[in-house]
């Protein structure tokens, strides 16, 4: 009977790859270059909002917002569809950043932080207190018809803004902490979509329904033959969107539906899952390009013209503290309730001060409360008072934000020495 070699280390008994091992790096690989490249857009994000707040504040503000409204026909043979330049970005464009989104959440789902019940619970509880103590906050200065439609601005977070922030504080915030808040975030996303879907749909068409589902069903289809190549999928992607568009369902949330069938396993000779090599692919043409040309064409208020009156201050007021106050004591109060209670306990690295720093970065509004305001006000007055308070409650957020974080990037870096 032939032996190992002398030296070598003989093999364990039912000793199996260590996939989870694997597993666990490609998911930690992934979410460093996901916080570095949202890490960044959150800088380009406030440039680009910058220079729309100076342009529609300028002698020259009429050329923004006349830019916004040109109009661009796509045509296909006799077939003309005509809409403004500020369709193609926010109902166009912006389904490739929905499908991130998307994305983002089956991968986390898959092999990430919403992979376990036990390490999701805790995040989910959290958000959903981000949510509902906003929209209590907002609701309790706008209780009318009109301006009660916008109760749900003030409830999501921007991930680029966040994790940007938090890359400003260093090194010395412990990764956890930017699990916990990326966790948080993503969550946020899941509620905003439900609530774009569920809230701000109105005259549902059937017949839109059935073409969206044709659109589905092909890609799965796709997916079962084994075709893995991205663009063969464009054509059931854009009869998703248009189907979405003629059932009264904002079309964007087409990107949502085909990120989450997209395949989470590898097959074949394939190094990473569609998901991952997809997601990697866009994200930095979303963070550099889509986000900020969204935050360019919509961050642009005149603040000249706003008028304080008729409500609209209690808008913007709503907005503003339920971003910047309703947010944090939602995320926190929801976290200290649930730990308290022992259902749930804090990750290792992450205490109280850390929670402190989520729930005020989640105060961070921005992208997606500009977006959902723009479903919920048809009034120009309204919409642009809601805009002043997402720019003003988030403003307010990451001020608060980098100085408590500041103050503790400080003490870990005591505890450490």
């Amino acid at each position: 009977m032939v032996g190992p070699p002398r030296g070598a280390r003989a093999p364990l008994k039912n000793q199996r790859p260590n996939t989870s091992h694997s597993a666990i790096q490609r998911a930690l690989a992934t979410l460093q270059q996901f916080l570095h490249v949202e890490a960044i857009s959150g800088v380009v994000l406030l440039f680009a909002a910058a220079v729309a707040l100076i342009w529609a504040n300028s002698p020259a503000s009429h050329s923004y917002h006349d830019l916004w409204n040109l109009l661009l026909p796509l045509r296909l043979s006799e077939f003309a569809f005509v809409r403004s330049v500020h369709f193609w970005i926010n109902d166009a464009l912006m389904t490739v950043f929905f499908l991130v989104v998307g994305m983002e959440i089956r991968r986390e789902i898959h092999e990430g932080a919403l992979s376990r019940f036990d390490q999701a619970l805790l995040p989910v509880l959290a958000a959903c207190g981000g949510v509902i103590v906003p929209a209590l906050v907002y609701l309790s200065f706008n209780n009318t018809a009109g301006r009660g439609h916008g109760w749900a601005v003030p409830t999501a977070t921007d991930i680029a803004f966040a994790v940007g922030v938090l890359a400003l504080l260093g090194r010395s915030i412990p990764s956890n902490v930017r699990v916990f808040l990326l966790a948080l975030a993503i969550i946020d996303d899941i509620i905003a979509v439900l609530i774009i879907a569920l809230f701000y749909s109105d005259g549902l068409q059937p017949s839109g329904f059935i073409v969206a589902a044709a659109g589905i069903i092909t890609a799965l289809g796709l997916q079962r033959l084994g075709f893995r190549t991205a663009l063969i999928y464009v054509v059931p992607a854009l009869i998703v969107w248009a189907g979405f568009l003629v059932a009264g369902v904002h079309p964007t949330l087409a990107g949502v539906v085909l990120g989450l069938i997209t395949p989470a396993r590898t097959a074949g000779a394939e190094t990473e899952p569609p998901v991952v090599r997809v997601e990697a692919a866009l994200h930095p043409w979303v963070a550099y390009a889509i986000m900020p040309l969204f935050a360019f064409a919509n961050a642009g208020v005149d603040l000249r013209s706003i008028e304080f009156d008729g409500g609209t201050q209690f808008v913007a007021l709503g907005i503003g503290l339920a971003l910047c106050a309703g947010k944090p004591v939602g995320v926190i109060g929801a976290t200290w309730i649930a730990v308290r209670l022992g259902g749930c306990r804090l990750a290792e690295g992450v205490t109280w001060p850390g929670i402190c720093l989520i729930g005020l970065l989640a105060g961070i509004g921005f992208t997606m409360s500009i977006f959902i305001a723009m479903l919920a006000f048809t009034d120009e007055k309204l919409l642009d008072a809601a805009k002043f308070g997402v720019l003003l409650g988030s403003l307010i957020s990451v001020t608060l934000g980098l100085g408590w974080g500041a103050e503790y990037a400080q003490r870990q870096r005591n505890v450490r020495s």
